[in-house]
């Protein structure tokens, strides 16, 4: 049974090291739009809110939370916690809990241009995607924190639309 009036994704939440060099990278690189932002968190000895609420140590501080908005597809909320003993590394892709956040773009080339004028390590050049994913080019990227990000493109659509019931969503025609 799905989930009772599903939408889609309306935001995405992740942690940075940095909240103001994360600000300049999404508006200033990405050119996302800044919404608003919420103070610090923090909870009094004794209270379990962080533990029950975030899965984090009840100690743990949230310095403020930002919201951006990134053209079309979902919002990001990021968060700057005050750093503890028990922080973790960002995870790469391979380790559970490796993730990255993909950003659909019209001219690949341009964008890769972009990220590299603005001293963004692009990791290797676009590649061209095989099988029910041909049609598509995509790079990977790391913002300034090590976080990763991937461009993807594919303006003609992917190999396995054309017969397919069901396709994915797609930024450029967000309402089909």
């Amino acid at each position: 049974m799905p989930l009772p009036g599903l939408r889609g994704a309306e935001h995405i939440g992740f942690t940075v090291p940095d909240l103001d060099e994360a600000h300049r990278f999404f508006v200033d690189v990405i050119g996302c739009d800044f919404v608003y932002s919420l103070p610090a968190m923090r909870r009094d000895e004794g209270d379990d809110w962080m533990r029950e609420h975030l899965n984090v140590d009840p100690r743990s501080v949230v310095n403020e939370i930002r919201f951006y908005r990134c053209g079309f597809g979902p919002n990001f909320e990021v968060f700057e916690y005050a750093p503890t003993p028990s922080q973790r590394p960002e995870p790469l892709n391979s380790d559970i809990g490796g993730h990255h956040i993909a950003f659909y773009v019209d001219d690949l080339n341009a964008a890769v241009d972009h990220l590299r004028e603005s001293g963004i390590r692009v990791l290797g050049d676009p590649t061209a995607s095989r099988n029910a994913s041909e049609g598509q080019r995509w790079v990977y990227f790391l913002s300034p924190w090590g976080m990763q990000f991937e461009l993807v493109s594919y303006p003609a659509g992917k190999a396995y639309e054309r017969d397919a019931p069901v396709v994915l969503w797609h930024p450029a025609r967000p309402a089909e």
